[in-house]
């Protein structure tokens, strides 16, 4: 058994192989965007190039480090012995990537024994790439990113996203109804890791969001820790798991306005459901 390697070392291959992974959806959307296949619902797809780059990042991380689990968005469930496990997400944002819209991101994690040491977020058409390894701080292309702080619940700039099963956007739209009114405005720009790279860099005041899977934020859930942000993972009436995230000043605020919304079991107006652990549904 290979002994990991520090935070920054696993931050730096993970790094260039984001990098790596970003340059080829880049060249494969150029010659045009092939549907491989759909998931949750007919609007919920993969593409050949979400396979491509799940497939060029599991051969650079595996490659440099055989002994190493991943778990990856496009069914790549690997076990390894070395402690390190890779969380992958080659393609966050796939439809805005069919579409040609620029807010897509390749995101990878590195976790040590249960916990997320490293993480990436690249959005090779933005130009932006977010870094975190834990207690060395967050930065986007090399500059260190905070949250707005000091933001009154009303003057918040709020994003969210929305599952592709239509039961949940039923459920989103009703807990979405009773929270926009309370906030300054709301995003839906369609990438749940670049939205939470958003709250910690201070382009957006805070996320919420039902159905997210573990690929989907914990890089992104690093760089807001890092950055002086909280990403809460509770449960919604369903059992779904609830992304909860804003500056750790006003969390408390934006937390219970959540909870009036309806979004968690147990809490507000459709209290029941059940808990769990931050993996699986």
């Amino acid at each position: 058994m290979s002994a990991p390697p520090s935070a920054a070392d696993l931050g730096d291959l993970a790094l260039g192989t984001a990098r790596d992974a970003g340059e080829l959806v880049l060249r494969l959307r150029d010659r045009g965007v092939e549907v491989a296949g759909t998931k949750t619902s007919a609007t919920d797809i993969v593409t050949l190039a979400d396979q491509a780059a799940e497939a060029l990042v599991k051969e650079r991380l595996l490659g440099a480090r055989p002994d190493d689990g991943m778990i990856g968005e496009e069914g790549d469930d690997l076990p390894g012995t070395s402690g390190v496990v890779w969380i992958v997400d080659p393609i966050d944002g796939t439809v805005n990537y069919l579409y040609g819209h620029p807010h897509f991101a390749v995101s990878i994690a590195a976790e040590v024994d249960g916990e997320v040491v490293a993480g990436v977020v690249v959005a090779p058409r933005l130009g932006l790439e977010y870094v975190a390894t834990l207690g060395g701080g967050a930065t986007c292309n090399g500059r260190a990113v905070r949250p707005r702080l000091g933001v009154v619940l009303a003057e918040r700039l709020l994003a969210t996203g929305f599952s592709y099963e239509q039961p949940a956007r039923a459920r989103a739209a009703s807990y979405i109804a009773r929270l926009l009114p309370r906030v300054r405005d709301l995003r839906r720009q369609g990438s749940c890791a670049l939205d939470l790279c958003g709250v910690a860099s201070g382009l957006l005041d805070a996320y919420v969001e039902e159905g997210p899977h573990i690929w989907d934020h914990a890089a992104a859930g690093l760089v807001v820790l890092e950055a002086g942000g909280i990403l809460e993972v509770a449960r919604s009436p369903v059992g779904k798991r609830v992304l909860i995230c804003a500056p750790r000043d006003g969390f408390a605020e934006f937390r219970e306005a959540v909870v009036e919304a309806g979004f968690l079991a147990g809490e507000g107006p459709e209290a029941g459901g059940t808990s769990g652990s931050t993996r699986g549904e």
